[in-house]
């Protein structure tokens, strides 16, 4: 799944997002609108991580709704 899809519809995904990174706050999501660089830097700096990994973590999540989103053969 693209980062557009999940930004055109950040209401929609940020309730697992939430589910994901607990720490952080609705005050958080809101400002991060859907977008994924401001969403790493909350993620980073809410869990005291790299920018690397909180850019490995967001790679991780939008894999899984990637994969789940595919048909299986």
């Amino acid at each position: 799944m693209n980062w557009d899809r999940i930004e055109g519809n950040w209401k929609q995904y940020r309730t697992d997002v939430k589910h994901r990174w607990e720490r952080l706050t609705d005050t958080q999501l809101e400002a991060v609108a859907g977008h994924r660089e401001h969403l790493a830097t909350q993620i980073q700096e809410s869990y005291g991580i790299t920018k690397k990994e909180a850019g490995k973590q967001l790679y991780d999540w939008q894999k899984d709704f990637h994969d789940a989103a595919m048909p299986k053969a």
